[in-house]
């Protein structure tokens, strides 16, 4: 085997990966909207492309219609919060209904603690 037949073989490759990814759901959705966050408005460049992410509307990652119907860019900060809020909206998956009420009072006591620093 040749060295150029090695080099054409890692370039091929390297063609193909590409080829592979601008397939993927991301580079679809990057060539159909604009690099802009669908809830903050912040504009991205090539520079900060990274932050920018693609939201699954319906959550379901297998679902990508080709005509980006189920997609919407999300700056990194947008997109961890469309998240939280999916799970306190459906009880943060640790099997409490939602919108339950927290019991506990951190600050029950404060008033005696601080009383009973003054008396010393």
């Amino acid at each position: 085997m040749k060295p150029t037949d090695k080099l054409d073989r890692i370039v091929l490759e390297a063609r193909r990966a590409a080829e592979r990814r601008e397939q993927s759901y991301r580079e679809q959705a990057l060539k159909l909207y604009p690099w802009i966050c669908g809830r903050c408005a912040r504009e991205f460049t090539r520079t900060n492309l990274r932050e920018l992410t693609v939201h699954h509307r319906d959550h379901n990652h297998d679902n990508n219609p080709p005509d980006g119907s189920n997609w919407e860019l999300l700056c990194l900060y947008c997109h961890d919060n469309e998240h939280q809020r999916r799970l306190e909206a459906t009880g943060g998956g640790d099997g409490k209904a939602a919108g339950s009420i927290a019991t506990h009072s951190p600050f029950a006591n404060l008033k005696d603690l601080l009383d009973g620093k003054k008396g010393k």
